[in-house]
């Protein structure tokens, strides 16, 4: 498969080009996109054949949770069971930003995406073009890295071309992102809530 290539200005982003991107990701395609960390690699979370796509793409285990990743709170409800206290306080401290929440999940998500488990993982996204696109594509995304596993993390869409050209249908280049780091994943599915990956979000922060 041809990847093509779309550049994005975060400053005035089109619609239009996004629009192109979100289709595929409603068909089941694959799309590498900026946040806030670094360049994800996302198919519809939904979509147990999409997940497995990511899997492949990457040579990544598929007993490896994928992240879902939401554009507003709102869209939170339907993929879990339940928002414990310590969730409610953390989205309303660190959403959108670099911090992964586990919920118990609801049964619209695939086990293909939450790796078998019970639970999902969720992050609602602070940069601009990933928050946009996933409005768009009306479907909690699923995102890892857009690296082959073993990899550096990407940070420009010239890392992604690296890894995964032929194996996506489209990159979207917003340039070169900030952190670096992968999100901070928190549980709340359980009574105390738990520090499962550090990351741009501190435990002091936490604790706070």
């Amino acid at each position: 498969m041809d990847t093509k290539v779309v550049k994005i200005d975060k400053e005035q982003i089109d619609d239009e080009k996004l629009m192109e991107a979100a289709e595929i990701l409603r068909a089941g395609g694959l799309v590498a996109f900026p946040t806030e960390t670094v360049y994800g690699l996302g198919a519809n979370a939904l979509n147990e054949e999409a997940a497995k796509k990511i899997y492949a793409a990457k040579g990544r285990p598929s007993d490896n949770p994928l992240i879902a990743h939401i554009s507003k709170p709102e869209e939170l409800a339907p993929l879990v069971k339940e928002v414990p206290e310590a969730g409610k306080k953390l989205m309303e401290a660190y959403w959108p930003g670099p911090l992964t929440m586990i919920f118990p999940k609801s049964d619209i998500v695939p086990y293909g995406t939450t790796g078998g488990l019970e639970t999902v993982a969720v992050r609602m996204p602070s940069d601009p073009v990933a928050n946009r696109l996933i409005h768009l594509a009306k479907v909690p995304v699923a995102a890892p890295s857009a690296n082959t596993s073993g990899r550096p993390s990407p940070t420009t869409a010239q890392h992604v071309w690296q890894d995964m050209n032929g194996r996506i249908e489209m990159i979207l280049d917003g340039g070169p992102v900030g952190i670096g780091v992968e999100s901070t994943i928190v549980d709340v599915s359980g009574e105390v809530p738990t520090l499962l990956r550090p990351g741009a979000v501190t435990m002091e922060m936490l604790e706070k």
